[in-house]
């Protein structure tokens, strides 16, 4: 009997931060002391009054199957977020809850994207993107975002790479992995190109709206004339750190919704019942949790920014959202310490995970192999750890 996988699966790649993650979790259960920098979550808890109101869910017997696009409490609440922070008119039509924010992307890309169509990916990106867009038989183009430019690119270059083949365009801002953030004048430079495409879509991940340095967020969608060609994703997962209650949401125009509507529905059904009711008081209750975890993230950006430049070798910007580093390692690329070569960015988050226990992602998985990813969603006390064993373990190569 052969035991062959689908064609589909095997042209995917795993996920490279999941990956390290599990390399770091074994090391750490072989008693290792290693400082886990690879995976995108908030290391603050839920906060109580989240906490309760799923307790309360449980209680109150919100047990049961829920309505594939969400229960009509949380829509409602999406489309009064949406309007109140974001001055976007939505109506409960235009909304769909998912089981998280990564379920909301892949729905929109195998709602819109046909076999050959092509998808525009912004390099860096998050893993997730290309794979996605490979699950739906598209073709990923990516466009390179260098650190000169803090990671962003210009209309110029997405206007180089629109062909008549072009589908989606996914901007991810607050980014990840770069934590680069888009200003409204940048987004309208680039909606203007857009718009003299018919038949072009925008895949806005705002995930990381709230985690932002630089003041209000700029969405898209406010654009004038873009509302009707952007899809909207968001969730409470980094924002209320909520990352396991498993709650996203998309907005946009009611047909790709409804679409994906029917797409939900034949492979998950409706998301968890409690968690939407934990969603609908994160939303609608006191947000001043949200901007204490801010400023936390804000005063570990500052932290990090200032001892990796104080590492050698390593180029380094600053982030306006997020918690991502991504400096830029290749003045190591060549070098060596005993037998071990560095020739990559995976390499060298290898090295610095197995040498200097600390567990970071290499940049080939990003698009950008001359970069990697530390997250900085931990203590200020492993941050100055994690820094001074990288710059040890740095100075080893020769």
């Amino acid at each position: 009997m052969k035991n062959t996988l689908s064609d589909r699966l095997n042209n995917l790649a795993p996920s490279a931060t999941l990956a390290m993650s599990q390399r770091s979790g074994e090391l750490k259960a072989s008693g290792v002391d290693v400082i886990n920098m690879s995976v995108g979550e908030p290391d603050f808890n839920t906060p109580d009054h989240i906490k309760e109101a799923g307790k309360k869910a449980i209680d109150d017997n919100w047990t049961r199957y829920s309505p594939v696009p969400g229960y009509p409490d949380i829509k409602k609440a999406i489309v009064e977020k949406l309007k109140k922070e974001n001055n976007l008119e939505y109506t409960t039509d235009e909304v769909l809850v998912s089981n998280g924010a990564k379920q909301c992307v892949c729905n929109a890309v195998l709602a819109l994207v046909n076999a050959g169509e092509e998808v525009i990916i912004p390099a860096p990106y998050w893993v997730s993107y290309p794979q996605m867009v490979k699950l739906a038989e598209g073709t990923p183009v990516y466009v390179e975002a260098k650190i000169e430019a803090d990671f962003k690119i210009t209309p110029a270059q997405l206007e180089s790479v629109i062909t008549p083949k072009t589908k989606l365009i996914i901007l991810c801002s607050p980014s990840n992995p770069t934590g680069s953030v888009y200003s409204q004048e940048e987004l309208e430079g680039l909606a203007e190109v857009i718009k003299k495409h018919d038949d072009l879509y925008v895949l806005a991940d705002e995930i990381y709206e709230h985690i932002n340095y630089v003041g209000k967020h700029a969405s898209i969608a406010s654009i004038p004339g873009m509302k009707e060609r952007t899809i909207i994703i968001n969730g409470v997962s980094k924002a209320y750190a909520m990352t396991g209650w498993r709650i996203g949401f998309m907005a946009g125009p009611q047909w790709i919704v409804k679409g994906c509507n029917k797409l939900q529905g034949q492979y998950t059904s409706g998301p968890c019942s409690m968690s939407q009711k934990a969603a609908v008081v994160a939303w609608n209750a006191d947000q001043s949790c949200v901007e204490e975890m801010r400023k936390a993230f804000e005063r570990r950006r500052d932290l990090i920014v200032k001892l990796a430049k104080e590492v050698p070798g390593l180029e380094v910007n600053v982030p306006q959202g997020a918690f991502y580093l991504f400096p830029k390692c290749s003045s190591y690329f060549g070098k060596s310490f005993g037998d071990r070569k560095i020739n990559t960015s995976s390499d060298l988050a290898m090295y610095l995970l197995e040498e200097g226990h600390v567990a970071t992602v290499g940049g080939d998985a990003f698009g950008s192999p001359e970069c990697f990813r530390m997250s900085y969603a931990t203590s200020d006390e492993n941050i100055v750890e994690a820094i001074s064993r990288i710059k040890a373990a740095l100075a080893k190569l020769k």
